[in-house]
């Protein structure tokens, strides 16, 4: 059975104890809105207005180091972590039963999410 994935978006990994500064200064920087403080109210994202061609940005608390990772949305999480792991990527952690954390070969951490099919980021990649 075929599935569907795409780029999502970006998420900026913040080691931080103030969010919400962290987000106002990426709103600033980027000139979009924060349109979810809290989202989830887990006190760990603030969710920004679609950034260019619908990309989903959001800021969030983190204990590791700061850095940007990559979403991909895919309406088969199972199938396109499979897909990814014969790319050569590994999982690294499932998070609430809802989407993985992966490292690609070259260290990068990203994550596989549900797809969001109410967006506008573009047609998705479909795969067999």
């Amino acid at each position: 059975m075929s599935h569907r994935s795409r780029l999502a978006g970006f998420i900026i990994d913040s080691q931080v104890d103030d969010l919400h500064a962290a987000s106002a200064f990426w709103s600033a920087a980027l000139g979009l809105k924060v349109t979810h403080p809290d989202d989830g109210d887990l006190g760990l994202y603030d969710k920004f207005e679609p950034g260019p061609g619908g990309l989903h940005i959001e800021v969030q608390k983190v204990k590791h180091d700061a850095r940007v990772h990559l979403d991909i949305e895919t309406d088969d999480i199972e199938a396109e972590v499979a897909r990814l792991e014969a790319l050569g990527a590994k999982r690294v952690q499932h998070v609430r039963n809802r989407w993985w954390v992966m490292e690609a070969p070259t260290g990068h951490r990203f994550c596989v999410v549900p797809m969001d099919e109410g967006s506008t980021r573009g047609k998705p990649n479909r795969w067999p």
